[in-house]
């Protein structure tokens, strides 16, 4: 399946993409599940500055832990790491690098946004804060919508699906239709593989990725150094870049617009190839 083209509306900005996207992850906290995505306030510009030069289109910002079982940080606390960190990127790579927050609280996303970020990467969409939806539409930003059920402490007890992909892409649906009512314009769907999905669930979104196509908005794909490559292969984290490369362009190969990745050079080199073999 060949890439689409979309757009987005950045701050006013019209931003057209031709090709897939590389978002590049930069975690301000302490326990991301990968060691190598965790920076400190010192090194976030200088880790945004070596990430664009790697390849990255887009830049997401967390700084609250969201892997399964992971305890959350107090609303104060990840608000504050965003805005700083938020505001060290800026210093960094400018203004033309759009900039998402991942979070699912409002209160931090409108902080982030004014302090200059770009996009809402909500991992719950919209169902840990029912002020988010409103809050996106009122700040005119794209919106980030990842499939989960539950909360990170609890969302591996909830992969009861009889038709996992079938059920993900109607309960995006039913959000989108909302989305739109709140007048919230421009949506990038993810499928949220590793959140409420087991191992052999995981891999059947991804061999059926192209049904996404149903929803007609880009499909943003994090696999990333997962636990569902780890796993698979009997690996650890820090050795699964390998992997991330072959599973990325998998979901090119079905459609993906944006990768999601800790390693913005091979998604990048993913993206040349997959685009040479589909000219």
């Amino acid at each position: 399946m060949k890439f689409r083209p979309f757009s987005l509306n950045i701050r006013g900005r019209l931003v057209e993409y031709g090709k897939p996207v590389v978002m590049g992850i930069i975690n301000y906290t302490e326990d991301s599940f990968f060691a190598g995505s965790r920076a400190g306030l010192a090194d976030i510009g200088a880790r945004a500055a070596a990430m664009v030069e790697q390849g990255a289109d887009m830049l997401d910002l967390g700084a609250c832990s969201t892997r399964p079982g992971a305890a959350q940080v107090d609303e104060k606390t990840e608000t504050e790491r965003l805005v700083s960190g938020v505001r060290a990127i800026r210093g960094a790579v400018g203004d033309m690098i759009p900039v998402s927050v991942d979070t699912y609280r409002s209160g931090a996303a409108r902080a982030a946004i004014e302090a200059g970020a770009d996009i809402v990467n909500d991992i719950s969409g919209g169902d840990l804060d029912p002020e988010m939806f409103a809050t996106v539409a009122s700040l005119r930003v794209p919106y980030i919508i990842m499939h989960t059920r539950g909360t990170p402490e609890t969302m591996q007890t909830m992969t009861d699906y009889a038709d996992v992909t079938t059920e993900v892409v109607a309960d995006l649906s039913r959000k989108l239709g909302r989305l739109e009512e709140a007048g919230v314009a421009d949506v990038i769907v993810d499928p949220g593989f590793g959140f409420a999905k087991t191992l052999e669930q995981n891999y059947r979104m991804l061999a059926e990725l192209e049904h996404f196509a149903i929803l007609d908005r880009p499909v943003l794909v994090g696999l990333s150094r997962k636990s569902m490559l780890t796993r698979l292969l009997g690996i650890r984290t820090e050795d699964a870049l390998t992997a991330t490369a072959i599973a990325g362009a998998l979901a090119l190969e079905r459609g993906a617009s944006v990768l999601r990745v800790h390693d913005p050079r091979e998604a990048a080199q993913s993206i040349a190839i997959i685009n040479a073999l589909n000219a």
